[in-house]
């Protein structure tokens, strides 16, 4: 496992000991988490690409997973570090394009090397979301329209290399994902649901939105949501979590699903076949 930030990778380290099944971990220094840091075999700087490689080739997997948050590094950083001198032509191919250009092009650098790249879906699937309501809670029906406009809407995005996730009342999209992630443009549909400052009631069967982008290589760049996820769009007056069934993470799903209870949303996992119809598309 090739690990940056955040509990995924031990998350996904504990599910592996869970089923008897043996891992190393390679942390990515300045990134990785103290607790994954610890239980890392190796280190190695996020730009030493050369080196990473050489350490995974000597340990020669059945299979390698990149599990965690990487920021992309900045320009300074590409001019500064010696790793990024020696790694100069990978980290040029690498860097051109949006994320998706990005990760593509980190899964055939290592498949150009005989490394087998898994997904958590393939060595954790206890951690993807389930299909069908995984709280107490459900959402009436115009909660439902909004959660198929959402989806109508992801999918027609999902060509253009933008984000996972939407805000939606009803047909009134609030706010799309962008480059700030989901946390950010939850603050940002908060800022607009309840104005004026901050007070304002929110749109009703406001619902936030989350999946895969149609085509998007699973074994790295999954949608996740957590308990931050569930506080966040409570904060912005959302009524529930909808998510791609079996191709969205959900992170301490005990805590995640305790807390959507306690605030009231409602989480909705949405099986690729079972799109919710659309309120107002011909019969």
């Amino acid at each position: 496992m090739v690990a940056g930030a955040g509990r995924l990778p031990l998350l996904i380290a504990a599910s592996l000991d869970r089923a008897g099944r043996a891992c190393r971990v390679l942390a990515i220094r300045g990134f990785a988490d103290p607790a994954t840091r610890r239980r890392a075999d190796a280190t190695v700087d996020l730009l030493d690409v050369r080196g990473a490689l050489e350490t995974l080739c000597a340990w020669a997997p059945a299979g390698v997973t990149l599990a965690g948050a990487v920021a992309r590094p900045s320009p300074a950083a590409l001019l500064n570090t010696m790793a990024a001198y020696r790694n100069r032509e990978a980290l040029r191919s690498l860097a051109s394009g949006g994320d998706d250009h990005l990760l593509r092009g980190v899964l055939a650098l290592l498949e150009e090397h005989g490394l087998q790249v898994l997904g958590v879906r393939d060595l954790a699937p206890d951690l993807m979301a389930p299909a069908g309501r995984f709280g107490r809670v459900s959402p009436d029906e115009a909660a439902e329209a909004s959660v198929a406009s959402g989806r109508a809407l992801l999918a027609g995005l999902s060509p253009h290399d933008v984000g996972q996730a939407a805000v939606v009342a009803s047909r009134r999209v609030l706010a799309v994902e962008g480059p700030e992630g989901t946390d950010r443009m939850l603050a940002r549909a908060r800022a607009l649901a309840r104005r004026p400052l901050g007070l304002g009631r929110p749109p009703a069967a406001m619902v936030l939105v989350k999946r895969a982008k149609d085509g998007q290589d699973l074994r790295v760049d999954l949608p996740a949501i957590g308990p931050r996820t569930v506080k966040r769009a409570a904060q912005a007056g959302c009524l529930g979590i909808a998510v791609g069934a079996g191709d969205t993470l959900v992170l301490d799903r005990p805590e995640t699903v305790a807390l959507a209870d306690r605030l009231g949303l409602f989480l909705l996992g949405l099986p690729a076949d079972s799109l919710p119809p659309d309120p107002e598309s011909p019969r």
